[in-house]
């Protein structure tokens, strides 16, 4: 069995260890098998990944032969694997997955369970996306994100690592583990500043914290780059939370202030 990691620079692990893909373009083109999640893609959608505008002549005979080279490459690292995992068929190229094989789909199927979690099970929920979240190693596809398909493959999966961030602040901030996230709720509020559910729980963790100026400071900052940036008011949500700290809301510290987005 192989596992293939995204989430960061690609990797291939192997039951002897990890395992390299050689060349830009064996890459590019493993990824793109990759975040089809087990469809087929054309041989025009791969080429166009691989060169881009710079296609070579004889683009199918150059595609198969890279094509060729990664079935050799994956049954160096398989001996033991009755078929090839990349076939060809009618619609395009196929690389085989089974569950587990793809942190991506794995990321994806935590972030979903927590989102259908009860607000009971917050400890389970928080406990799930920080196992999830520590699959993250650095920027999908280690930047290296190659053509369109590709790079809306790593823009879906930064946005579920964003959802995951936001359930699992929600999931401690209901055990009351307000001081325990402020460092990471800064962090993530500096780095994705019109994001206002990272703004809402920013305040919350703030103000539970005894930090009722620093809180509404955060919401006046928020504020300003809503305007300026997006020419915008905050959200009715976002002003819940700065009317409620305004009137020292009891609710604050309980769940109703901490509804899903």
């Amino acid at each position: 069995m192989l596992r293939f990691s995204v989430l960061g620079a690609l990797q291939i692990h192997t039951s002897a260890g990890p395992a390299d893909v050689f060349g830009d373009l064996q890459r590019v083109l493993v990824q793109t098998l990759l975040v089809s999640e087990g469809q087929p893609v054309s041989g025009e959608s791969l080429a166009e990944e691989m060169w881009g505008d710079a296609v070579p002549d004889h683009r199918a005979n150059a595609l198969q032969a890279h094509v060729s080279r990664l079935r050799r490459r994956l049954r160096e690292l398989e001996p033991d694997r009755p078929a090839s995992r990349v076939t060809m068929h009618p619609s395009g190229y196929r690389l085989t997955l089974a569950e587990g094989e793809l942190d991506a789909a794995e990321f994806i199927r935590a972030v979903r369970l927590a989102e259908s979690a009860t607000p009971a099970d917050a400890a389970g929920t928080a406990r799930l996306l920080g196992d999830a979240l520590g699959m993250w190693r650095g920027p999908v596809f280690g930047g290296f994100t190659g053509g369109t398909l590709c790079q809306l493959a790593a823009a879906r999966f930064e946005e579920y690592r964003m959802r995951a961030m936001e359930l699992r602040f929600e999931a401690e901030l209901r055990l009351g583990r307000h001081a325990a996230v402020l460092a990471e709720l800064t962090e993530a509020h500096a780095g994705h500043p019109l994001r206002e559910r990272f703004c809402e729980q920013l305040m919350i963790a703030l103000y539970c914290s005894g930090r009722q100026a620093d809180a509404l400071d955060v919401f006046h900052r928020m504020r300003r780059h809503l305007d300026e940036e997006l020419g915008i008011q905050p959200s009715p949500a976002l002003r819940r939370v700065e009317n409620a700290i305004l009137a020292h809301d009891p609710s604050l510290t309980g769940d109703r202030m901490l509804q899903p987005a």
